[in-house]
């Protein structure tokens, strides 16, 4: 490795962000891995992921259309309560005015199975999937985003401030939305996919 000029890229700090001991209601796991979505707010995957920085841990949660695979929600705060959620939740869901019957995925974290977040998918209409314990392939798109969040940005950076972290974060996202290019959307961007579903619908 000297000889090559490589250097070790030393594993990052962990931070948990899924509590699954508590006597909140499962939904069951209606997705079931079924990630091909044919339709725009017919799916959506959320989860919550962390930064570090010098000042401290930073939370973002995201809502993910499976469709696009566009991420359409999202928080960021220095707390992972279920308010950090539900915030990601609400701002899909007024940007997407989804229809009645659209079904979330989520792990069992007490975020999301709480209470307070099942009332305001109730209200949404929405359809509550959770995948099973410990199982994080049951939402492999939205821990696939988390990835390619860290890896292609976020590991690259030590920030300062939890403010810093944060613009990285909300530049990371406008870049993956409309520049980076997908396989599983034909090597098209979130936004360009959806673009052409529509103009071919028209």
């Amino acid at each position: 490795m000297r000889e090559l000029g490589l250097l070790v890229r030393y594993p990052k700090r962990i931070k948990v962000t899924t509590d699954s001991n508590h006597d909140e209601a499962i939904a069951p796991n209606r997705l079931d891995r079924q990630f091909q979505v044919t339709k725009p707010n017919q799916v959506w995957t959320t989860d919550i992921t962390y930064v570090w920085t010098l000042q401290g841990w930073l939370y973002v949660a995201v809502v993910i259309d499976l469709f696009s695979r566009q991420v359409v929600g999202w928080a960021i705060d220095d707390h992972m309560k279920t308010s950090l959620c539900v915030k990601a939740l609400q701002m899909a869901y007024w940007r997407r005015k989804p229809l009645p019957g659209l079904l979330h995925h989520s792990d069992r974290g007490s975020q999301y199975a709480s209470r307070e977040y099942r009332q305001h998918l109730a209200i949404m209409g929405m359809v509550q999937s959770m995948s099973r314990k410990g199982n994080c392939w049951d939402n492999a798109p939205t821990e696939r985003f988390f990835r390619s969040l860290k890896y292609e940005q976020l590991n690259y950076e030590k920030f300062k401030t939890k403010a810093a972290a944060k613009l990285s974060v909300i530049d990371y996202l406008a870049f993956y939305n409309g520049r980076r290019s997908h396989s599983t959307i034909n090597y098209m961007t979130p936004i360009e996919f959806e673009r052409d579903f529509f103009n071919n619908a028209a």
